[in-house]
């Protein structure tokens, strides 16, 4: 079992920068490959950002390449995501998943533990 605690949510204005956290706890990140989801009201839950079973590689969804950086601590068993040069397009609930078995990288039935969400909300 994991427990995934997100914070650093808030409201921005178009062109800023955020970074979001995501605490695990009970079993260590690097035991499960860790993601960031986000779910817009009335749309499905997206793929944004996540690393491989192995950890050594990351995948970006496309609409955040190139401003959006997934990190992690595994000394304080954190994630972390980067945002920068927010958009109105990214305001959404944002998650982080841990993934426990098999499965694509970038689908959420393959993630088994979520944390609550934090918002992100990108307005002038």
């Amino acid at each position: 079992q994991v427990q995934l605690v997100e914070s650093g949510g808030g409201l921005v204005q178009p062109g800023d920068s955020l970074r979001l956290s995501c605490a695990a706890s009970g079993r260590t990140i690097y035991s499960y490959p860790m993601a960031w989801f986000r779910q817009a009201p009335g749309k499905e839950r997206e793929f944004v950002a996540g690393f491989s079973w192995s950890g050594d590689r990351t995948y970006y969804a496309d609409a955040v390449k190139g401003r959006f950086t997934v990190s992690k601590d595994n000394s304080k068993n954190t994630v972390y995501l980067q945002m920068d040069n927010l958009k109105p397009e990214d305001t959404a609930a944002y998650y982080c998943a841990a993934r426990a078995s098999g499965g694509s990288v970038k689908e959420a039935p393959s993630y088994a533990y979520w944390g609550q969400g934090t918002q992100v909300t990108v307005s002038s």
